[in-house]
């Protein structure tokens, strides 16, 4: 299933770059001159092992009460003080860690290309228990008090019980013929286990037996071919305020209600990263690198920044009065949520930046490609 899922990847890759006739490919846009109106000022920095590795990992570093946790492609978990950027503790396991890290509960989990989900103490970093899944875990877990919930590279859902790992309950899905590498993030609420699949569907099941509860199509695969008839929901979903918000490549983003699944609104779009929202207002990094404000009660498009055009952009997040998000250079950049102009921008791995950009508070995290972690705020 791994090499399958690799060599899916690389025709996915080799559409999105080449088109079907002899143009040459466009290079990405330059980066573009601004007043820089925040200064974004750097409180510590941490190298975590070898970062995301060369497989299009989203190792996304996750805090939890005082702690930030990160872990590298080759295993290394690290535990550090989020303020000062102190370790407390690191753990090397003996497998590749491809599953961004979970946390709560007094444990952090995080998941493997072996198909393992692994369970940590956060405040010693030793093992609680492993549990093995279908396949690779691609993406963070989702902790609620009593369940772990993993999604894996073939659309499976699994819960596992927080405590010991043994398995509750199984939800198999056919995945999409062709698919993208990776998938989104599930989400537990105290009723409901939810899930964004290859097929364009989100899911949500009862969160203790497993039974689907409701099903919701937000792309429909268009097109003659299997490339082109890629929907992936690979950004994972947002909960906020009793909606859903979801977003698929050359699909639509969309808001859909929580206990129905019902539509409450949606548009065109295409995008393999998350959303963000703030301001009334929902954001996302479309594939073309351009980026999008999206009015939540209309469904039109407040403003759009299309000067990053083809620079892999990475999810937006929220911080302050702004949208923050990575790029291929490993630039982070601050645009305003008012209007989407420039305001500030510093590099942060030369490597890259594909994560999400991590907001607690008044403080910006940001993992580079290459393992170095960023603590920042605004000066």
């Amino acid at each position: 299933m791994r090499w399958k899922n690799a060599a899916l990847l690389a025709l996915a890759v080799l559409a999105v770059g080449c088109s079907s006739n002899s143009k040459k490919e466009l290079p990405p846009a330059e980066l573009p001159k601004f007043t820089e109106e925040v200064k974004l000022q750097k409180e510590w920095s941490r190298s975590i092992g070898s970062g995301q590795g060369d497989i299009y990992n989203m190792l996304e570093p996750v805090v939890d009460g005082e702690q930030i946790f990160a872990a590298d492609v080759e295993g290394l978990v690290v535990a550090m003080d989020r303020m000062t950027g102190k370790v407390a503790w690191k753990q090397e396991l003996d497998v590749p860690v491809s599953g961004a890290v979970a946390a709560g509960y007094g444990m952090i989990v995080v998941g493997t290309l072996k198909g393992e989900v692994i369970a940590l103490d956060s405040s010693s970093g030793e093992e609680k228990w492993r549990a093995r899944v279908p396949s690779e875990v691609l993406s963070a877990p989702a902790i609620s008090s009593d369940t772990v919930l993993v999604q894996t590279q073939d659309d499976t859902l699994v819960a596992l019980d927080a405590y010991s790992g043994q398995q509750r309950w199984i939800f198999e899905n056919t995945p999409a013929v062709l698919t993208l590498r990776g998938t989104g993030s599930p989400l537990l609420t105290n009723q409901l286990a939810i899930a964004g699949l290859s097929s364009g569907k989100v899911v949500a099941l009862d969160v203790q037996r497993g039974i689907p509860v409701w099903e919701q199509r937000v792309a429909i695969p268009q097109g003659r071919s299997e490339l082109d008839r890629i929907v992936d929901i690979d950004g994972g979903l947002l909960l906020s305020g009793g909606q859903l918000y979801v977003v698929t490549y050359q699909g639509r983003v969309a808001a859909l209600d929580l206990q129905s699944g019902r539509v409450i609104w949606q548009r065109e779009a295409s995008s393999s990263m998350g959303v963000a929202q703030g301001f009334g207002n929902v954001y996302v990094t479309l594939a073309s690198g351009t980026v999008e404000s999206i009015d939540e009660r209309s469904a039109s498009a407040l403003w759009t920044n299309d000067a990053l055009a083809r620079r892999q952009l990475s999810s937006p997040a929220v911080f302050s009065s702004y949208v923050a998000f990575g790029d291929f250079e490993g630039y982070l950049h601050l645009i305003s949520q008012v209007d989407g102009r420039f305001v500030g921008r510093t590099r942060i791995d030369s490597d890259g930046l594909r994560a999400r950009p991590l907001v607690v508070g008044d403080w910006l995290y940001a993992f580079g490609n290459g393992g170095k972690l960023v603590a920042l705020t605004i000066k």
